[in-house]
């Protein structure tokens, strides 16, 4: 027994160790996930580099434009950041992106940049 859950050492809610085929589904699915996770990070990071570039913010600003854009717009930070990547590369973006980032990235200019 262990003095903190007063069960038998081994008894608690952590399942028995996967064997056999339900270990490779289950590394198949995480190996997924994490692929995913990657991809998503990636594209992120593209979109605040376009975000550096555009508005001449600092990392932590484009990040915070980003989400800003996202929380506003409520589309998915990841989708509002393939758009972003996409408006670099086509000069289209739609017109409710297009209108938030305007509002954050003045946002940023005013309270950020020094004057002149």
């Amino acid at each position: 027994m262990t003095a903190q859950t007063g069960k038998p050492n081994g008894a608690g809610p952590h399942k028995q160790p996967q064997r056999g085929p339900e270990k490779v589904v289950a590394l198949i699915d995480e190996n997924a996930q994490l692929r995913e996770a990657v991809h998503s990070h990636a594209v992120i990071d593209q979109a605040i580099g376009v975000l550096l570039a555009v508005g001449e913010l600092t990392p932590d600003q484009g990040w915070n434009v980003l989400r800003e854009v996202s929380q506003h717009t409520n589309i998915k930070l990841r989708h509002v950041s393939e758009l972003l990547i996409d408006w670099a590369r086509t000069g289209n973006l739609c017109t409710d992106i297009r209108t938030e980032l305007e509002r954050q990235l003045a946002a940023y200019t005013r309270t950020s940049r020094p004057s002149d």
